[in-house]
């Protein structure tokens, strides 16, 4: 089969090679691979800026049909439409796998990066990480259930938003997307900010979305429109997405006195400058989201499927596996929210 695989350390070194078709362990399935989509994770294992273990096959965001079963698999059928988990060689021993969190087990190693992943004609996966894709949700969109997951887990598991809450979403980039009609979803009035680079495509599809307040850095001050919003205030919930000093120093202005700060963007360098005394002295909750678990793939799915959650408008391209560095150049350029490759035209 064809794979997209990061064979060495080293910034690029990313081959399109023949690679042997995966075999199946008795608790496993192989997955044809329908649709997977280019994380921001992708584009830094291809500069060398991302823990990865080589020769991989890049990609965790997927979704496919069943194609064969192990000999110890149950309750699943070949050609049933899934996606999965990522919770590769989670131990099942320590407490996080013991307490429903095993996205924080030291000995994951999850597609992509610590096994190989999806961009490939086939995947294999434990059984026991499947979910079923809805009916009326296409491959495509169902490819973005990890990432509507990681929102999910932020808005609704650690957020809680309420209705009528004012929520500031710092970040226009696919998990801030998904964050902001989330947030909607429950009810909020939302705020989503970016710059200009973002002005012609990541904004301009936050307005198709329906996001209450867009906001371009570079035209307004989205402080302002807080203040204004808020009678003074400050906002309920800031989400920050994008992982930056500015950004994050940003909602902590924003946000009010004992408000709450989702961290959900990771910065790229090992430490930044942080306004650190504001957030003790507004008495603010800051709590950090990584990854999903099970309940927040079942509500990612279920509000894919009612339309709470569009995905189609941030779906830019769908490409071939041989094109895939058309595809990464497109979301390095920032002209494109979300590309998706097709192992299985």
């Amino acid at each position: 089969m064809k794979g997209l695989v990061k064979v060495g350390r080293g910034v690029g070194l990313v081959e399109l090679r023949e690679v042997p078709t995966p075999t199946l362990a008795p608790g496993e399935v192989l997955i044809r691979v329908k649709a997977a989509g280019i994380c921001g994770s992708d584009i830094h294992i291809f500069h060398d800026q991302f823990p990865y273990h080589p020769p991989v096959i890049l990609g965790h965001e997927f979704a496919g049909e069943i194609a064969a079963l192990g000999s110890q698999v149950q309750g699943w059928t070949k050609g049933d439409r899934v996606v999965a988990e990522l919770h590769t060689r989670a131990c099942g021993r320590c407490r996080y796998c013991r307490t429903g969190s095993q996205h924080l087990c030291p000995e994951k190693r999850a597609p992509g990066w610590g096994i190989d992943g999806a961009f490939a004609e086939y995947i294999v996966m434990p059984s026991q990480l499947l979910h079923v894709i809805p009916a009326g949700v296409s491959f495509p969109e169902a490819a973005l259930a990890e990432p509507t997951a990681i929102a999910v887990q932020a808005v609704l598991g650690k957020g809680r938003v309420q209705p009528g809450d004012l929520v500031v979403v710092l970040g226009p980039g696919p998990i801030g997307l998904l964050c902001a009609q989330i947030a909607r979803s429950c009810g909020g009035k939302v705020v989503i900010t970016g710059t200009e680079r973002d002005r012609d495509t990541r904004l301009a599809v936050a307005g198709q979305l329906g996001i209450d307040h867009v906001v371009d850095t570079s035209l307004a001050d989205p402080l302002l429109l807080i203040q204004d919003l808020s009678g003074g205030a400050g906002a309920d919930v800031v989400v920050e997405t994008a992982g930056v000093a500015a950004t994050i120093n940003q909602a902590i202005q924003m946000v009010r006195p004992q408000g709450l700060i989702l961290a959900v963007g990771i910065p790229e360098g090992e430490k930044i400058a942080v306004d650190w005394s504001r957030a003790v002295f507004k008495g603010a909750d800051v709590r950090f989201c990584f990854s999903s678990t099970f309940p927040d793939w079942e509500r990612s799915l279920a509000m894919l499927a009612t339309g709470q959650i569009a995905v189609k408008p941030m779906i830019n391209g769908l490409f071939n596996l041989e094109d895939w560095a058309q595809a990464f150049a497109l979301i390095t350029s920032g002209k494109g929210i979300k590309a998706l490759l097709i192992p299985n035209p």
